[in-house]
């Protein structure tokens, strides 16, 4: 089975393999689903190949998607995967992604869908045959614009329709055959329950009748031959068996596996993984054979004899050349490693001591009775085939006695598989679950998840810690989710497929079911993001140094372009990299001059809070550094989210692990933790704890007062309440609230833009407050308004003219939101907004958002920057290779993430320089040598010690002759260097003489063999 996601999300369902079975139980049918979602006839992109195209010549049918996006690996193309497993029929699932092209895109979608056909039936996938190949077109939408605020189903049914026929007559055509599933479907979804959760994507239901349907049309009507018990044990064997099949298709940490990072670790142990992956799939389709046929089957007797995988040694060597040890600290000796900045003082609220499933947690939020919930991830990076399956969980850790540290914990839910990031919602839980978002529901009340809902399929984890994650919710309670770099998501909604690469955000409005991209940007893993009091988001870049004001890159983006991100508002001085989590301080427990202040962590090198205060600077804004709010001398420390609670005091998670980086040790390195991860809890002594608000079941006047509350995080789970109340009530509640204000209050402005914000989060825009609030005299509130009408206009009169009005603002940061919702709109909407804009004042943050606007709004991309000629004293050749080796050099995830593309280096990260050093600069074999095999343990760079706690990256399997002596060579020439070249073959001399070197150079080995030169 090929195509989108209605065939993509069988998979989770089991219904039509199970009805296959339960009607030839003497056939032993083999089926693998290779669907996903957002692919087309000619468009199938992947991370980890080259390119999207199934077959050469693909590409002349998509002009939009033509747009190299820097995937690379060795991950079989689909032509390559329907012949290994010797393909007799194929079945496509087609039409649903490319109907949004409406009647423009029609003819273009019959010229793919031919050419795909023509392709298709040239193969003998079996070895002597050509492929059966049916095709089956995309279902009818149901109207559920009434029930909740989706597109309309008769709209999307007028598109729906034409590409159904059209794929009917290019069947017809070719004499292949066609299933229609839209003109059936429409009296499906008509006035029937629980056919689909959106309008488009099935229910379990919604999949048990479209899979018999399936099996009577495509095999003739017939019913289950077996009794339905063991039907039922055919169902879950068949569940079983896709799990394993997902773990080969669909592995998590592709790009280990088969991807950029495959090399130098993967060869170790992926082809082994891979090979048990599909022994054990294949016991399994045994299983389902015997049991079909109602005979017994040992199929842990089966799993026994599949291949034993070898084991990985560590290349960490304890106490080796000063590398450190795998010592782990517990209670007062851990917390002795931290230093506070004065005032301030820190404990820990739990552990895993205390609590065992407190197992590498990777996000933490409060809940509204004031509970601390916790994702855990102990199978990290990714399930190992022949384990136990995944048991991730979810857990909520509460403090009864309120003495500062945890005594109660409650799983909310387990069997969870790398939950990188959820957000709580008034009615449940938002989880990322590998390629789904979930939901998870607790129906009764008892604080444990019982139903979960897979809301949105054809998201990426061919990099599981760059999967959608970090989540954050946004004054309405839509929430932001970082993906970053590598990673090819391909999600269909209601509103059509949504589509990104290499790295930005999505925003998830559950009110509306809708998706989008809301930031595409040259950032390889955002970690954090954070909202202001008035809604300006900030996020950490992760992999690089930097942090941003997230709104300039909102701009709506094209498929596989970057939009400009904007500056990094962080000093060369104070910057640190890994970041991971991001807060701003509001918080009266806090001292008062720091209020507003961002918290951002750090995990490798400084491993701590760094604390920085925010201004204003034009349309945006600067950032100095304040201090350290907290840091850690045990190199273990990992601190990844943090968030203020109820009381006030901040709470981070800390990872907790000896190893960190994943292009120096093999995913499945022993030393790998999986057990350990603490909560610690940061307080100012000398000032009083905030009494917590309530807000749990509290009546809707009060919460509505917990708008007025100096803390933002109160607010953020006030709104979040009343969320969950009935709209009516809330809408006129607020009438009320507002009329009670005091206009003479400092805070008058924000207390009405809190009551605009909470409307916008019932998905019922007050459109008095925000035509009140467009005016407003403050620029921070105009701002946020702008931002409301642009995701509200639809529920708005005269939206235009509001857009119109506020481009022509006298202050650059409402501007800035009018050019962004513009981008979003219509063209010819979208660029009469622009041309108001282009006649105000454009300072150095707006130029380039508008610039890209206006681009996007007409077609095409922004015009690139004429690149600078490339400047080096070398000539000739040996320029060449200096030019490649600077490409080498910048690319993500090779020497300029750490060393970055100044070489300058960055200090309190523990990245040395490259600039005027003698090992860079002296001996040509030593430096050969230490990129090849990567370079270990403490290191004095320019009279200045580095503890070399992160090991370099050994280049060895990653470059090959010309490519190390490029980038080494480049590195010799530049940021002020001048030495010699390095030749070709000087690398291949040295890479044979130390081919049965195994691990990591440390400094003393290399030093012992190729001394510095003595300095006169």
């Amino acid at each position: 089975m090929i195509g989108g996601n209605i065939c993509s999300r069988m998979i989770n369902y089991g219904h039509f393999e199970t009805e296959l079975h339960s009607r030839y139980p003497e056939h032993r049918l083999y089926i693998r689903n290779m669907c996903d979602g957002g692919d087309t006839p000619g468009f199938r992109p992947h991370s980890g190949r080259p390119t999207p195209w199934p077959w050469i010549g693909a590409e002349i049918h998509q002009k939009e998607y033509a747009h190299p996006s820097g995937s690379e690996g060795h991950f079989e193309y689909p032509d390559e995967w329907l012949t290994r497993h010797e393909t007799d029929i194929v079945l496509a699932f087609f039409g649903y992604s490319e109907s949004f092209a409406g009647a423009d895109g029609l003819e273009r979608f019959e010229d793919e869908l031919a050419a795909f056909i023509e392709h298709s039936l040239a193969q003998k996938y079996n070895g002597a045959d050509a492929p059966q190949l049916v095709l089956i077109s995309p279902m009818a939408m149901e109207d559920l614009s009434g029930q909740i605020d989706v597109p309309n189903g008769s709209t999307a049914n007028a598109n729906l329709k034409p590409y159904s026929q059209s794929m009917s007559e290019v069947a017809a055509e070719y004499g292949v055959p066609f299933l229609d599933l839209y003109a059936p479907s429409l009296d499906w979804v008509a006035g029937r329950d629980n056919m689909t959760i959106d309008g488009f994507q099935l229910t379990d239901q919604g999949y048990e009748r479209l899979s018999g349907f399936l099996a009577d049309r495509l095999f003739g009507e017939g019913g289950s031959e077996i009794a339905a018990q063991t039907e039922k044990e055919v169902h879950e064997l068949v569940n079983d068996k896709n799990w394993y099949w997902h773990n080969d298709y669909k592995i998590p940490n592709g790009v280990h596996v088969f991807g950029r990072r495959y090399d130098p670790f993967g060869p170790d142990n992926y082809p082994y993984e891979l090979q048990k992956t599909r022994e054990m799939t294949a016991c399994r389709d045994t299983a389902i054979w015997m049991a079909a046929q109602g005979l017994d089957y040992d199929l842990s007797a089966c799993d026994a004899t599949t291949i034993e995988l070898p084991e990985v040694e560590t290349n960490f060597v304890q106490d080796d050349y000063g590398r450190g040890n795998v010592k782990y600290r517990y209670g007062d000796e851990a917390l002795e490693a931290f230093t506070t900045a004065p005032g301030y003082e820190i404990s820990l609220f739990a552990s895993e001591g205390q609590f065992p499933d407190l197992a590498n947690p990777v996000q933490l939020s409060f809940d509204n009775k004031g509970r601390l919930w916790v994702a855990t991830m102990p199978s990290y990076p990714h399930y190992k085939v022949g384990d136990e399956r995944p048991d991730d969980k979810i857990i909520i850790l509460t403090d009864t006695d309120g003495d500062g540290r945890a005594d109660e914990q409650h799983v909310y839910a387990d069997g969870l598989h790398i939950p990188v990031g959820f957000e709580i919602s008034h009615d449940g839980v938002y989880v990322t679950q590998g390629t789904n978002l979930i939901f998870l529901e607790d129906t009764d009340g008892d604080d444990t998840a019982d139903r979960s809902t897979i809301l949105l399929s054809g998201f990426d984890d061919h990099d599981t810690h760059h999967a959608i994650s970090a989540y954050c919710a946004d004054p309405s309670g839509a929430f932001y989710m970082g993906e970053g770099i590598f990673l090819h998501t391909n999600v269909e909604t209601p509103y059509g497929t949504v589509r990104g690469t290499n790295g930005g955000f999505y925003r998830y409005n559950p009110a509306r079911r809708h998706l989008e991209r809301t930031a595409q940007l040259a950032i390889p893993n955002p970690w954090g993001t954070a909202f202001d009091e008035w809604g300006q988001p900030f996020f950490l870049e992760t992999s690089g140094p930097a942090m941003r004001w997230m709104l300039p890159g909102t701009v709506k983006s094209r498929y596989g372009v970057f939009t400009d991100k904007s500056k990094d508002l962080i000093d060369e001085e104070h910057a640190v990299r890994p970041t991971s989590g991001i807060e701003i301080i509001s918080s009266r427990h806090f001292p008062e001059e720091v209020q507003g202040d961002i918290l951002l962590n750090n995990t490798i090198g400084f491993l701590g809070t760094r604390q920085h205060s925010v201004a204003d600077d034009s349309s945006g804004y600067d950032v100095d550094f304040r201090q350290d709010l907290f840091r850690s001398d045990d190199p273990n420390v990992r601190p990844v989210d943090l968030e203020f609670a109820p009381d006030g005091s901040l709470y981070i998670v800390d990872w907790h692990n000896v190893l960190v980086g994943h292009m120096q040790h093999n995913a499945r390195d022993p030393l790998r933790d999986h057990v350990h991860g603490r909560i610690y809890r940061v307080t100012y002594p000398d000032r009083p704890l905030v009494e917590p608000y309530a807000i749990d079941g509290e009546s809707i006047p009060h919460l509505l007062d917990g708008l007025t509350e100096p803390e933002y995080r109160t607010r953020y789970r006030v709104r979040r309440e009343l969320r969950g109340r009935d709209v009516d009530e809330v809408l006129s509640a607020i009438n009320t609230w507002v009329e009670g204000l005091d206009e003479s209050d400092d805070r008058y402005e924000h207390h009405l833009l809190e009551a605009l914000w909470v409307s916008w989060g019932m998905n019922q825009v007050h459109e008095p407050l925000l035509r009140q609030l467009l005016d407003s005299d403050d620029h921070r509130a105009r701002a946020a308004a702008v931002r409301v009408l642009r995701y509200m206009h639809h529920q708005v009169a005269e939206a235009q003219a509001l857009f119109e009005q506020v481009a022509a603002d006298e202050h650059g940061r409402v501007r800035m939101e009018a050019i962004v919702a513009a981008s979003w709109l219509p063209k010819e909407e979208g660029l009469a907004i622009i041309d108001i804009a282009k006649e105000q004042p454009i300072d150095s943050w707006i130029k380039p958002a508008l610039a890209t606007a206006e681009a996007h709004l007409n077609g095409h991309k922004v015009k690139p920057k004429k690149e600078a000629e490339i400047e080096t004293h070398l000539t000739g050749a040996d320029r060449e290779t200096y030019v490649k080796g600077k490409e080498i050099y910048e690319r993500e995830g090779y020497c300029a993430t750490c060393h970055q593309e100044s070489g300058k280096g960055i200090r309190s990260s523990g990245f040395p320089p490259l600039v005027g050093t003698r090992w860079v600069l002296e001996d040509e074999e030593r430096l050969i040598k230490l990129a090849m095999k990567g370079l270990y343990g403490p290191i004095k760079v320019l009279d200045r010690d580095y503890p070399g706690q992160v090991p370099m990256t050994p280049y060895e399997g990653l470059l090959d002759d010309e490519e190390m002596a490029a980038v080494l060579t480049y590195v010799r020439n530049s940021f002020g260097n001048k030495a010699s070249v390095i030749s070709a073959d000087q690398v291949q001399k040295v890479r044979t003489e130390i081919a049965d070197k195994k691990g990591f150079y440390t400094p003393e080995e290399l030093l012992k063999d190729h001394p510095h030169t003595p300095l006169n």
